[in-house]
């Protein structure tokens, strides 16, 4: 049977992109190479074939594939969230089952998008999925993508099961944590769903965040974490502000932003897979602009030299981003 997984489903957990090649199939080195960059920063957990994933872009053998991958790199030292991202039950089931045979720690499954089902086909969905396997189950709430929010009458009927450990929130609402805290089991995590809500919803007694910016500075967010928890809330308010200008250009094109800014850094590809685009120009001039905020030299001082891997990648990228710039602005003109 599962190990409750409430000490690593914790702190910023980053929704790990899928890289593609130039022919459209899975860059598996650069994956791995990300994975291992995010293992080496010492993050509990990766989310893989989800939201930043572009999970209904794969294959239910490709997602074993990326599954695998993840798995052999993290080798013990972070665990693996894999998703089950599809509105049908019986996929669902079928994803979860492959991602159990694959060697992941957890599914995440996701509230189905677009046939919007009910609250009782919602617990039924949901039942099935985590009766199909024996590993725990993380839910996933993001109303903005399935129109239908899951209650919370129908969260706590769920975790009657200690099966469900855990909930991705993406309802926006800040205070849930804080009102659903005293009716929630013991050990059960509760985490911001993105990283607009992330610094709300930990400050107001949420466990973390499944981020996409966490791809990017892994340091620089478990250091914002580990000071809130510590209740230095204006030091790590500070940290977390000048990551906003990029959190903002991920949320609006996610996730075609946060591959465009890795490829700035030099691990990936920004290559999508249709129906995602890859970024127009203006909103690279963007992304390059809210990079200057995280490779600021005062930010990075500020949180001390045991973390100054904060700015390697974006302090090693300076070149090519001004580079960039440069070449962005001459095609603008």
């Amino acid at each position: 049977m599962f190990t409750p997984p409430s000490a690593w489903f914790t702190g910023f957990i980053p929704d790990m992109p899928t890289p593609f090649d130039a022919a459209d199939a899975i860059d598996l080195k650069a994956f791995a190479a990300l994975c291992e960059r995010q293992v080496a920063a010492g993050v509990p957990a990766l989310v893989v074939c989800e939201t930043a994933g572009e999970a209904p872009t794969l294959s239910p053998a490709e997602q074993e594939l990326i599954i695998r991958t993840a798995v052999d790199v993290a080798r013990g030292r972070a665990r693996v969230i894999a998703g089950a991202v599809t509105n049908a039950t019986s996929h669902a089931i079928e994803l979860a089952r492959r991602a159990e045979a694959a060697g992941a720690d957890a599914v995440m499954a996701v509230v189905p998008a677009y046939n919007k089902p009910m609250q009782e086909g919602m617990l039924a969905h949901f039942r099935a999925i985590a009766g199909s396997i024996d590993l725990p189950v993380i839910l996933h709430d993001i109303p903005s993508r399935t129109l239908r929010p899951l209650a919370d009458e129908t969260l706590l009927r769920l975790v009657e099961s200690r099966q469900f450990v855990g909930l991705r929130d993406g309802s926006g609402e800040i205070t849930r944590p804080m009102r659903m805290s005293r009716h929630l089991p013991a050990g059960f995590r509760f985490l911001s769903g993105d990283d607009t809500t992330a610094f709300g919803v930990i400050a107001s007694g949420g466990d973390g965040a499944i981020s996409e910016v966490a791809n990017i500075a892994p340091d620089l967010c478990r250091t914002i974490f580990s000071q809130v928890r510590q209740g230095r809330l204006q030091s790590a308010r500070y940290l977390h502000k000048r990551l906003i200008p990029l959190i903002a250009c991920l949320a609006k094109e996610s996730p075609a932003a946060l591959k465009y800014a890795l490829s700035v850094l030099g691990l990936i590809s920004h290559g999508t897979r249709l129906p995602i685009v890859p970024l127009d120009a203006a909103a690279q001039r963007e992304v390059v602009r809210a990079f200057a905020a995280i490779a600021d030299e005062e930010l990075i001082e500020s949180v001390g030299g045991s973390h100054a891997a904060i700015g390697q990648g974006i302090s090693q990228a300076a070149p090519r981003l001004a580079a960039g710039a440069a070449a962005l602005c001459r095609d603008a003109g």
